[in-house]
């Protein structure tokens, strides 16, 4: 039996590059428990499906929960779904590409399950409960693994006419540039995504240049976590401080490129990268926005911080499936859900 409406609790889960989170939340947003499974690497989707099931396993034994008290489950997942079927058409950072993972849940668990673009997601997050609460419209940029977007405007996610809008991860900044998960060049996220900066710190170290990165990772250079980034530039390590600020800089010129094709009213930076090394980077952004000579009507359209952090995605998820069950928290219901 489901809980009573006053007591109607949600399951949010993202999937990233790195790990897959998931959190029991109560209608309020009160999250109830949380527990987090690295992402199998280069995997099997049957690996990768496994881990998205034992995360929501273990987190609802965690908050001693049953499924079955579940009102709804939302998935965030980092490429082009199509919302409506639960389908993925494309994750370029994970193995999920065609998989129907909103049926693939509904049969495992047995709950309704909406699906959702995580960088999407997290842009709603922060518009319920976080950064962009009181702003009639924001976009989110969500710096991790790869790069991601997010357009809300009066409690409505826009997803675009082939449900691919917002992938600001994909604009070209660099024309031949560096070859992107994408398949294209020059991409945004082949130039400031924890990806690239990884890519660029390796090239660097193995053309003779000398980083603490080396000693941080003991020699790995596989895979250079945001916590390794922000050692880095704590210890004041030249060759990241400099691969930094350039991810910074395309990162400040993207954010003008929001500014100047939509005008939200608020612009969020966030992911696992803005929150390790956002006293570095944002400082750099807003400065790049700031010496804008293209003036607005009114005051706005200024940077910010996240203030959900890694729930900003699994709480942009709970809104998702709040709205699939009739209870959006913005009181209205947000577009193709």
């Amino acid at each position: 039996m489901k809980e009573q409406e006053s007591e109607w609790i949600y399951l949010g889960v993202d999937v990233g590059g790195t790990k897959v989170q998931a959190s029991v939340v109560r209608e309020s947003g009160d999250i109830l428990a949380r527990q987090r499974h690295k992402t199998p690497r280069n995997d099997s989707p049957e690996s990768e499906l496994a881990a998205i099931e034992s995360v929501i396993e273990d987190v609802l034994s965690d908050a001693k929960k049953r499924i079955s008290d579940i009102q709804a489950l939302g998935i965030a997942i980092p490429g082009v779904v199509v919302p409506k079927e639960g389908r993925i058409v494309v994750t370029p950072n994970m193995n999920l590409s065609g998989i129907g993972i909103g049926e693939h849940l509904r049969q495992r668990f047995g709950v309704p399950v909406a699906v959702g673009n995580d960088c999407n997601l997290g842009a709603l997050g922060e518009c319920w409960l976080g950064a962009a609460r009181n702003a009639t419209s924001a976009f989110a940029i969500l710096v991790g693994t790869g790069i991601g977007g997010g357009f809300v405007r009066r409690g409505k996610l826009w997803r675009g006419a082939r449900k691919a809008a917002s992938e600001i991860g994909h604009i070209v900044m660099e024309i031949g540039g560096p070859t992107c998960a994408c398949g294209n060049r020059g991409c945004l996220e082949a130039l400031a995504s924890r990806t690239a900066i990884e890519r660029d710190i390796r090239q660097a170290v193995s053309a003779g240049q000398s980083s603490v990165v080396t000693e941080l990772t003991g020699g790995n250079l596989d895979a250079i976590r945001s916590r390794i980034l922000r050692k880095s530039l704590k210890r004041g390590d030249g060759l990241v401080t400099q691969v930094m600020r350039r991810a910074a800089e395309v990162l400040g010129h993207a954010c003008l490129t929001v500014r100047h094709l939509i005008d939200p009213e608020i612009i969020v930076l966030g992911g696992g990268v803005v929150e390790a090394c956002g006293r570095f980077v944002l400082p750099i952004v807003q400065e790049i926005v700031d010496a804008d000579r293209l003036p607005g009507a009114r005051p706005g359209g200024g940077v910010v911080a996240s203030a959900l952090g890694d729930d900003a995605v699994v709480l942009g998820a709970v809104a998702l499936a709040r709205s699939s069950a009739g209870r959006s928290p913005f009181g209205n219901q947000l577009c193709n859900v």
